[in-house]
């Protein structure tokens, strides 16, 4: 007996943990009766059709989610066409909350697991080995001998410890983001996540999560994901977590956590502002800057503590910080969101997440829709359209500020001209409006995966915008550039191989010096004058663009001008940013 359980992901990158848990708890005598079938939401619906067909399965089961719930409908439709006596049955989020209504609708269904699904799904499967009826399982919605549909009483939450690990076999997982779960539930009430329904906080023995942590790090996993709502809720559970990590770690992994930062507490920033660069990366939900908004979503939050732990956090230079806003929330409107952009953006996480609110099942958001007048998409995502303080136009174009937010300031491509062009604008947000509205005028794409591509657009915008700066910008486009990147074509903004003869024989002779002593190239050892001179790049500028910091503005820029030539080491790069050494020469 074959049961096939199905997962089909946002992207290729990603795994669904909560199918290989439910596996991992089946007894190892009857483990080979599962298997997984993983696809993505971009695949052929007939080809994945063919495929299932083609496992010969005894039972299916779908994990759903927003991002999947249309492809899932459809081809569950599809299945039961061409394997019309196979029990179908689904679980996840996406149809937890209203799974009488969902069989209602969809005769092809069997049944539904409810919530946490490791145990369920146990007992699920032996019934099915034993040729026992299923109907009646425990956290179940299902389908009688007789076309009822019953909903069985829930099943108790489980006890975290218990579970055993799903990432035995790695094998599985080439490729992909590792997440790891060390708690479940969440202590807060935020009215538009799903989290905050299971307010009972349960967390895994520390002493397995080492175990687990241990065997990420012997492996050499390149990135581990925890999936923990508020990971820090426990202060004592996090610090254990942080601690160990930074006393194991293999200077290889690394470890996502989404925190609340206001929570902090002085010991665990004294823990972080020692880790190793780019060990650690927190993802803070910021949301909103407006009292009343967060009065409204029940997300209790100090916004000075906020910004004065994001400010001491970035002070240690270690941790990449992502921040998230959400538009569309109660009481803010389009002029409070620019606010709490800007607010947020000041803060100069390396990335910055616009988000716009999704309605989701069973959240309390969805329950108060009417009476915050938020209209939103019938089918998943079931994003916001409109409400009364905001309207459909007004975020039609903040989703043209998203893509922008996107393209140049989460790239991390553009750091030192996004730094200078701020000083351009009377907020950063209307930077990026302005940009989102370039793009839009000149009929420029922004699905191009092209690098270069983005910066002829940026460029174009600059000359059009402020024409007086456009040498000053030109250097700091082109330092961005080769900060990433050793390109062997020039782009077409950028003069052409621009040093004086005194600068090549200063280049020269550098080389020929660090073939002998690589006191300065400490990372070529073994590599001739000629060889290092490839595997670098020297470029002149008239202005200090490698110095530029928040705030700065080019009229001070552009005053002290003084040649410089500066050669980028890339095989020494920022943990963080990527970005190569940058070393100056004398001219």
């Amino acid at each position: 007996m074959k049961f096939l359980l199905v997962a089909m992901n946002a992207k290729y990158i990603h795994s669904n943990p909560g199918l290989y848990s439910m596996r991992a708890c089946v007894p190892q005598t009857y483990r080979d009766s599962v298997e997984i079938a993983e696809y993505t939401i971009n695949h052929r619906m007939e080809e994945v059709l063919s495929d299932l067909y083609e496992r010969h399965p005894d039972v299916v089961g779908f994990s759903c989610y927003i991002w999947n719930w249309t492809q899932i409908k459809e081809l569950t439709a599809e299945l039961h066409k061409v394997l019309p006596a196979v029990p179908i049955w689904l679980g996840g989020p996406e149809v937890s909350y209203d799974a009488a209504a969902i069989l209602e609708e969809l005769p092809q269904l069997t049944g539904i697991m409810i919530g946490e699904g490791e145990l369920t799904f146990t007992e699920l499967l032996m019934r099915y080995l034993s040729g026992e009826s299923a109907y009646d399982v425990v956290g179940t919605t299902c389908r009688t001998p007789d076309g009822a549909i019953i909903r069985n009483p829930e099943r108790e939450l489980t006890d975290l410890s218990t579970l055993p690990f799903l990432y035995e076999k790695l094998d599985d997982f080439d490729n992909r983001i590792i997440y790891y779960e060390s708690g479940r539930g969440c202590p807060y009430r935020c009215s538009y996540c799903l989290s905050s329904i299971d307010k009972r906080v349960r967390l895994r023995d520390l002493s397995i999560v080492y175990k687990e942590l241990q065997f990420f790090l012997d492996h050499n996993v390149s990135q581990v994901k925890f999936v923990d709502r508020t990971f820090n809720c426990n202060a004592e559970h996090a610090l254990g977590i942080w601690e160990y990590l930074k006393e194991h770690d293999n200077g290889v992994t690394n470890f996502h956590f989404e925190i609340a930062a206001e929570i902090l507490t002085e010991e665990q920033l004294a823990v972080l502002n020692t880790l190793r660069p780019g060990l650690v990366q927190l993802e803070i939900g910021v949301q909103t800057t407006n009292r009343k908004t967060l009065e409204a979503i029940h997300r209790p939050m100090k916004l000075d503590r906020l910004r004065s732990i994001v400010e001491r956090l970035k002070a240690a230079g270690n941790i990449h910080i992502h921040l998230d806003l959400i538009a569309g929330l109660p009481y803010e409107d389009y002029e409070s969101f620019t606010h709490s952009f800007d607010d947020v953006y000041r803060m100069h996480p390396e990335q910055l997440q616009l988000g716009f609110l999704k309605v989701l099942k069973g959240s309390e958001m969805q329950a108060r829709a009417a009476e915050f007048g938020i209209i939103y998409t019938q089918n998943p995502p079931y994003e916001v359209l409109y409400s009364d303080w905001i309207s459909y136009e007004e975020l039609r174009r903040l989703k043209q500020v998203e893509e922008m937010v996107e393209l140049y300031y989460n790239s991390n491509q553009f750091v030192y001209t996004l730094r200078l062009l701020e000083g351009c604008f009377a907020t950063p947000f209307l930077l990026y409006d302005r940009l989102a509205a370039f793009y839009k005028e000149e009929g420029y794409l922004t699905r191009t995966p092209a690098r270069g591509y983005r910066y002829d657009v940026l460029y174009q915008f600059i000359k059009r915008e402020m024409p007086q700066y456009e040498t000053l910008f030109r250097e700091t486009l082109l330092f961005d550039l080769f900060l990433r990147e050793n390109v062997k074509k020039r782009p077409d903004f950028a003069p052409g191989e621009n040093l004086s003869d005194a600068q090549k024989d200063s280049l020269r002779a550098f080389y020929k010096e660090q073939e002998r002593q690589y006191d300065v190239l400490t990372g070529y050892q073994g590599f001739d004058a000629k060889q290092m001179s490839k595997m670098t790049h020297a470029e002149s500028f008239q202005y200090p663009v490698d110095r530029l910091g928040d705030g700065c503005r080019p009229q001070d820029i552009k005053a002290l001008a003084a040649p410089q030539l500066l050669l980028f080491d890339y095989r020494e790069r920022n943990p963080l940013t990527q970005d190569a050494r940058v070393v100056s020469l004398s001219c």
